[in-house]
């Protein structure tokens, strides 16, 4: 099954340019915006919701008619979501697959954006060569070692503070063409002017700038999930587009040592936000979505449940556990 999510909505295919997202003045692919909110409302039951219901809740969120369909049709053929009718309604359901993927995906963003591990100085070195006719290739383990949490320092020389995690072993043992060397050592600092750190392989500033964009956005409305005064369609429409911006953070900031870091990093304030946000409005928009159902279905429809920050943490589905994205784009448990 391919993955839910891809790389290239957060860096172009050929990995090695500057970072893409978050930009909300973009706007996410309706494919995202699809999965991002059944996960939200379906991960823990799976429940099939009729077509209709989903493209009406897509259209709260600024995806139009033709856009939805499209998109849900698409999942169905990547085996993201399973289709099932009865008479001429048509319902669809995350696979299980793509359930295991995104319940495992939602440990490992909580965890990526609160880790306090301590860095031991090292950092984890991928050089590798392939034949210059297979671009496919290399444009497949550029991505691979972007959900890995790699950056590139130069083309060819991919660098991560993170131990070489077996996940990344068995998808660099799948090389069948050119060479790799992977090792772990520590940086030796040059007076040179055109001495390049490590860290230089992410774009510090940009990633800062991200989520300073992230703060401006979402703070002013906190006061009004507080108190209570964000309801009905903005409830979900605000928690789609919170979640579908706030699980790039992960890849563009995949836990880079704060040792390395500007003082005033925001990766807690930015985490501590969504928190308070996410699970803040989740009862509103979850009663919403019942409602937004209830008009496309005979009886009121059991199994949509919206789930907390805390939820995610301990594994919305109980049999899956941590991990980090796939080489595909996705989290392991989706093949």
């Amino acid at each position: 099954m391919a993955s839910p999510f891809d790389i290239d909505e957060i860096y172009p295919d050929d990995g090695d340019q500057p970072l893409r997202l978050p930009r909300r003045q973009a706007g996410s692919s309706p494919q995202g915006v699809t999965v991002t909110l059944l996960a939200d409302y379906t991960l823990r039951t799976r429940v099939a919701l009729p077509s209709a219901a989903i493209v009406a809740l897509l259209a709260e969120t600024g995806v139009t008619t033709a856009g939805a369909r499209t998109a849900i049709s698409r999942l169905a053929r990547r085996g993201v979501l399973e289709g099932s009718r009865l008479g001429r309604r048509s319902s669809y359901r995350l696979s299980r697959a793509a359930a295991a993927n995104l319940s495992a995906g939602g440990q490992w963003i909580l965890a990526s954006t609160s880790s306090t591990t301590r860095w031991d100085g090292s950092w984890t070195i991928v050089a590798f060569s392939l034949p210059q006719d297979h671009g496919a290739q290399r444009r497949s383990l550029r991505a691979q070692l972007r959900w890995l949490g790699y950056a590139p320092l130069y083309d060819g020389l991919w660098v991560s503070p993170q131990e070489l995690t077996p996940l990344a072993r068995a998808e660099l043992d799948r090389l069948t063409l050119g060479a790799v060397t992977v090792f772990r050592a520590r940086h030796a600092a040059l007076a040179s002017t055109v001495h390049r750190a490590p860290i230089e392989a992410w774009d510090i500033e940009a990633i800062g700038r991200s989520y300073d964009s992230f703060l401006r956005r979402w703070t002013p409305l906190l006061p009004a999930v507080v108190s209570g005064r964000v309801d009905g369609a903005a409830a979900v429409r605000t928690r789609t587009e919170l979640m579908d911006t706030f699980r790039r953070f992960p890849v563009l900031d995949p836990q880079l040592p704060v040792e390395l870091l500007p003082r005033d990093w925001l990766r807690r304030p930015a985490r501590e936000l969504f928190e308070a946000v996410y699970d803040g409005l989740a009862a509103p928009a979850e009663r919403h979505v019942r409602s937004v159902v209830e008009r496309y279905a005979d009886a009121a429809q059991p199994g949509v449940e919206a789930h907390t920050t805390a939820d995610l943490v301990s594994g919305v589905r109980a049999d899956v556990g941590p991990t980090r994205p796939s080489a595909s784009g996705s989290v392991t448990g989706c093949s």
